[in-house]
């Protein structure tokens, strides 16, 4: 999860002790997540919730990644129902019951990751995970799983419920690549996939199926398009690089590996690496960039020094003494990544070299 952290609230003593079972299974997974329950049932962990419960949810619904609420799903779906917007903003929500028994996915499974959350919280605690949305349920990809999954942002999302209407009942259904974009082939087995290199020529191709998914960096007119058509857009995914001297090719390449895993974005998706230009003749990172597939871009002290981000990790004294900037690898990455860009992982440091990951629309 990437927004804003996972709240986990409960509203019984035995609720209480499952609660805190799911924190120390999602703190496991590097995943940050508080507990909340009234003061009656609190506990060494706990904090107190000072409202009540419809009042509670209201204030973290928009503050908050995922909710997990370990109480009776009627008792959710009726605190949760008037704060529904969209499935493109609305948080993960999760049910679990008190005694920890079921895990469900009750809302934003694909998009908001609940689907993806229940089955780690499930498989942290011993419990059954419970998912019912229909393309899970039948083993396909809906149009906007496959966005979550890579990265790519839903150009028009009034198309997807035809789209994935298609998917479910088993239509023909094409994935279109357009111009060089490039998305792991694997993660689209369920669909015909082809390369084109242009919207007329997708046009085309997508007239002879049930429905299509455009997935492109450049904009794309849905109007000529008479059938059922998600387009997808390519995020910019950039990758901050910093290393020791001495740190070995394998050791940078590992790194990436561990830093893109936690994000969940492969490596395919990687438009470039950045790097500030003193490592211009650092070897050990040209051989480990070159392995990786993407070009490494490389910045000037002074332009690293102009990055302004409320999200930067504090500055490294040894850092600023060395080179004259306090870091490398997120200012680089949030860089290149350009306008509106974030971070969507910040600095991990893993044997000699240091990772961060940037992403912009």
């Amino acid at each position: 999860m990437t927004k804003k952290g996972i709240v986990i609230v409960a509203i019984t003593h035995h609720g209480v002790k499952t609660a805190l079972k799911i924190q120390k299974a999602l703190d496991r997974c590097g995943l940050a997540s508080r507990v909340y329950a009234p003061k009656k049932y609190s506990a060494p962990g706990v904090t107190v919730i000072d409202t009540n419960l419809a009042g509670f949810i209201k204030d973290n619904y928009s503050k908050a990644s995922a909710l997990v609420t370990v109480m009776a799903t009627g008792i959710t779906i009726r605190a949760v129902a008037p704060l529904l917007e969209s499935k493109l903003t609305d948080p993960a929500v999760i049910g679990v019951d008190a005694t920890g028994k079921f895990v469900i996915s009750l809302l934003a499974g694909h998009l908001g990751g609940a689907n993806d959350l229940t089955q780690t919280i499930a498989a942290g605690i011993g419990a059954i995970p419970v998912i019912t949305t229909a393309s899970d349920a039948l083993g396909k990809l809906s149009a906007d799983e496959l966005a979550r999954s890579q990265h790519l942002s839903i150009q028009n999302p009034d198309s997807l419920v035809a789209v994935n209407s298609a998917i479910v009942n088993n239509g023909r259904v094409v994935a279109v690549l357009v111009g060089d974009i490039k998305v792991p082939r694997d993660t689209l087995s369920c669909f015909d996939v082809k390369q084109v290199q242009n919207s007329t020529e997708a046009q085309e191709l997508i007239e002879a199926y049930d429905a299509g998914i455009i997935i492109t960096d450049k904009p794309v007119a849905t109007a000529k398009f008479g059938k059922p058509l998600t387009i997808l857009k390519a995020k910019r995914i950039i990758v901050g690089l910093g290393a020791r001297k001495d740190t070995p090719t394998e050791n940078i390449v590992g790194a990436v590996e561990v830093a893109l895993e936690r994000v969940h974005v492969p490596l395919g998706r990687v438009q470039a690496f950045a790097t500030v230009d003193i490592k211009r003749t650092s070897q050990p990172m040209l051989d480990a960039v070159e392995r990786l597939g993407a070009p490494l871009e490389f910045l000037s002290v002074d332009a690293l020094r102009s990055v302004a981000n409320a999200d930067l990790s504090p500055d490294s004294v040894m850092v600023q003494q060395k080179i004259g900037v306090g870091g490398v690898c997120e200012r680089a990455a949030l860089l290149v990544a350009g306008n509106n860009s974030k971070l969507i992982l910040k600095k991990i440091k893993l044997n000699g070299a240091t990772v961060a990951v940037a992403e912009a629309e």
